[in-house]
C-alpha cells in the first residue's frame, strides 16, 4: 500500500549560501557541516533532497511536505535579523523543494517568537497562492492564546490555510540531561500549545484553517481527560462559554508519531481516527524512518486511514 503523503519532513537549504552570510551560520561545503550560532548540526542528509526523495522511493511514499527543523529555528533573533533569516530560510526552501514539485511541497516557516512577522510572512505567501506553513509550538515565552496571535489565525482561517506545529527546544535547565529537551520537552511543549489553543478557543474561531500537532500531539491525548474535567468544574482562569477540551481537540489533526501502536489508538480516541496523518520526521532518528516496520503493530484499517484516506480531506494543491 502506498502511502499517499508525508506532512512531518525536514530539509535545511544551505547550498546556495543564503544562510552562511548570516552572523552565526557557518557552512563548510567541503565537509558538509553545518553550525548554527556555535551548535553543529550533525545530520547531513537534513542538506541534500535527493536522500530525501530516495527515502521516499524505497519506503513508497508519494508525496512530501517539507519544514525548516528546529536547529534552523533561531528564536533568539530580534525582531530585524528574525524577519531577514525567516525569508532566506523560506525563499531557499522553496526553491529547493520546487525542483521536484509535486512529489515535495514546501511548509514555509513562520516565527512563532515574533507574531508580526509571522502574519506578514503568511500574509504575503497567502497572496501568492501558498496556504501550507510549518511554525514551532514553543519553547519562547509566548503562548499561542495571546491577542497578537489573532491577525495569523485570521489570516490562515480566511486562506483555509495549514499550520504544523512543531517544537522547539525549551529552556528548563532540568532537561538538559539524558536528553531529556527531546524525550520530554518536545511532548510538552506541544502540549502547552495545544492547552493555550483549546482554552482560548481559537480553533472554535477560526474554524477554517488546519493545525496538525507534531508527533501525535505530544503529551496532549494523555491529558484530554484532565483538560475536560478542568473544564467541567469551572476551574479558575477558564472561560464556560468556551466548547469543552473534548470537542475542541476534535479540530486538530496530529501526526503518527506515537511509537506504540496503543498511544497512537489513544491519539486516534481523543483527536478522531480520521484526524491521524503519516509523517516520518525524516530524517531524525526519533521519527519512523522504517515506516512499515515501526507501524507494523497498527491493523490494516488504520494505516490505510492515515497513509491513504486521511490526506485526502487537505488542500494539496
Amino acid at each position: 500500500m502506498k502511502i499517499d503523503l508525508d506532512v512531518h519532513t525536514h530539509l535545511i537549504p544551505v547550498h546556495d549560501g543564503a544562510l552562511s552570510r548570516f552572523d552565526g551560520v557557518v557552512w563548510d561545503s567541503d565537509t558538509q557541516k553545518l553550525s548554527i550560532d556555535g551548535h553543529a548540526v550533525g545530520i547531513k542528509s537534513l542538506f541534500h533532497v535527493k536522500q530525501l526523495l530516495a527515502w521516499m522511493d524505497a519506503h513508497d511514499v508519494a508525496h512530501a511536505w517539507v519544514s525548516i527543523p528546529p536547529p534552523a529555528y533561531r528564536p533568539h533573533l530580534p525582531a530585524d535579523e528574525a524577519a531577514a533569516w525567516i525569508r532566506a530560510l523560506n525563499d531557499g526552501l522553496a526553491t529547493m523543494v520546487s525542483k521536484h514539485a509535486p512529489r515535495l511541497s514546501p511548509l514555509l516557516h513562520l516565527p512563532v517568537e515574533h507574531p508580526s512577522i509571522a502574519v506578514e510572512t503568511a500574509a504575503a505567501a497567502i497572496a501568492q497562492g501558498h496556504v501550507r506553513f510549518s511554525m514551532s509550538a514553543g519553547g519562547v515565552e509566548r503562548v499561542l492564546s495571546a491577542p497578537d496571535y489573532h491577525p495569523l489565525w485570521q489570516a490562515l482561517h480566511a486562506a483555509s490555510g495549514f499550520l504544523f506545529l512543531h517544537p522547539g527546544e525549551g529552556c528548563d535547565p532540568r532537561l538538559d540531561a539524558f536528553y531529556l529537551h527531546n524525550l520530554l520537552g518536545n511532548p510538552m511543549e506541544t502540549a502547552i500549545a495545544a492547552s493555550h489553543l483549546v482554552f482560548a478557543g481559537v480553533l472554535e474561531q477560526y474554524p477554517d484553517m488546519t493545525i496538525c500537532l507534531a508527533h501525535a500531539g505530544g503529551a496532549t491525548a494523555m491529558l484530554a481527560a484532565r483538560w475536560e474535567q478542568g473544564h467541567a468544574t469551572a476551574r479558575p482562569g477558564l472561560d464556560p462559554k468556551r466548547e469543552a477540551p473534548g470537542r475542541a481537540l476534535r479540530r486538530f489533526c496530529v501526526d503518527c508519531i506515537a511509537h506504540d501502536a496503543e498511544a497512537l489508538e489513544l491519539a486516534g480516541y481523543v483527536f478522531g481516527e480520521d484526524k491521524i496523518l503519516f509523517g516520518s520526521d525524516w530524517p531524525f532518528p526519533m521519527g519512523l524512518l522504517e515506516p512499515r516496520r515501526q507501524l507494523s503493530g497498527v491493523t490494516p484499517t488504520q494505516l490505510k486511514a492515515i497513509w491513504c484516506d486521511n490526506p485526502q480531506s487537505l488542500d494539496r494543491k
